[in-house]
């Protein structure tokens, strides 16, 4: 099929991304109101970004023991709605019940991180398999509107609740659920691009070097998950409690720029990027600096950059992570993109819980410190990848 007719399709895949960075942005803007409001632990709170990205994982596991067994056409179609559905229960359960918000919570999280990982497994190889001059820049870009999509999130979820108050943050939850419909509308009469599966004669084929390479990419996405995750999950929190900042001026100014870096360090690579190892390592050299001056510092200036700058470094680190493998790597498929969703939702449960476990019996502070291993380990990783990992894709 000639390439003008994914045209549509590209820009499914690019409203999907962007409407779905409300299901990992919304309710860590909220933290706080639910703390106050309903009386949830940061144990609880971070629980919550656990059961997100766990149910992200077993889907990414389903995909990657089956992927052959699933109509991606139809299986993309639903997705947004579903992303819809689980938002909405995230919001109206808790107004009906609010003795059992948690409840709520808990139930509605499920239901959209199902969509979630949905969108992790299917939408990057879909942008891959589309025939493209550049499709490092299309694969940059669509991890970009991600970024740009928090900011949104952010921006228009803080002035709302500035305006109209904390307690009413379950309308703006609505106005969000709505958005994921524009995407599955759009998909309906979007073609689907071949995308690459993994047939017996290509498992068999798989040779020692590929199947070390795949392992290291996944430990990397898995470490940049951790780093990228953590602070975002957290900034906010971070800069109200920690930081004693005003939480209207901690969210516009300290996780609205988070997210404005992680989107133009993303558009700036589709656009001049190259030597994709080399962002990589710089990525998690910057990143481990940050958590370091975010744990340590005892000012609050070098502590509040430290938090935005993280967003420049670990923009690269997910998204980064499957250019190298797509170029390192001959043959990769569906089941790849699906083992590297895993690693990468894997991280993403991890870091931001344990910050939150750290923050109930030390604080945050303490917690961003300790979540600094997570970048210096991608170094070591890193490092392993350049040595090993020398030889171009095959053509």
């Amino acid at each position: 099929m000639a390439k003008s007719n994914f045209k549509r399709t590209k820009f499914a895949c690019y409203v999907a991304y962007f409407t779905m960075s409300s299901v990992f942005s919304l309710p860590p803007l909220l933290f706080v109101t639910f703390h106050k409001m309903y009386n949830i632990s940061w144990t609880l709170l971070g629980t919550l970004v656990v059961v997100n990205f766990c149910t992200q994982f077993a889907i990414d596991l389903m995909f990657t023991l089956f992927s052959s067994k699933f109509n991606v056409s139809k299986v993309v179609k639903i997705m947004p709605l579903i992303t819809s559905l689980g938002l909405a229960i995230y919001a109206l359960f808790p107004m009906a019940v609010p003795n059992y918000a948690y409840v709520g919570l808990l139930i509605g999280t499920v239901i959209f991180s199902i969509s979630a990982g949905l969108s992790e497994v299917l939408l990057s190889p879909i942008i891959a398999a589309i025939p493209s001059e550049n499709s490092q820049k299309d694969m940059s870009t669509l991890h970009s509107l991600y970024a740009f999509g928090v900011l949104s999130v952010v921006v228009v979820g803080t002035l709302f609740i500035k305006i109209f108050g904390a307690e009413n943050w379950a309308y703006i939850t609505l106005f969000f659920a709505a958005l994921p419909i524009i995407a599955s509308v759009l998909f309906m009469k979007s073609p689907m691009p071949a995308l690459n599966g993994d047939s017996s004669s290509r498992k068999k084929e798989a040779s020692g070097k590929k199947i070390l390479g795949i392992a290291l990419c996944l430990a990397c996405i898995f470490f940049g998950s951790c780093a990228e995750n953590a602070m975002s999950n957290w900034i906010s929190g971070y800069m109200e409690v920690q930081l004693h900042i005003d939480k209207a001026v901690g969210d516009i100014v300290g996780m609205a720029l988070f997210a404005v870096l992680l989107g133009v360090t993303r558009i700036c690579y589709a656009k001049f990027g190259k030597n994709i190892s080399r962002i990589l390592l710089i990525g998690m050299i910057g990143a481990s600096v940050c958590y370091l001056v975010a744990g340590l510092s005892p000012y609050t200036i070098p502590a509040f950059i430290a938090c935005i700058l993280t967003g420049a470094f670990t923009a690269m680190l997910w998204p980064g992570t499957l250019i190298l493998m797509e170029e390192k790597i001959s043959g990769v498929g569906v089941t790849a993109y699906a083992i590297m969703a895993a690693g990468g939702d894997l991280g993403a449960s991890v870091a931001p819980q344990l910050l939150g476990v750290i923050a109930d019996h030390v604080s945050l502070k303490t917690g961003m410190l300790v979540c600094s291993v997570f970048p210096i380990f991608g170094i070591a990783v890193m490092v392993m990848i350049r040595h090993f990992l020398n030889v171009k894709k095959d053509a």
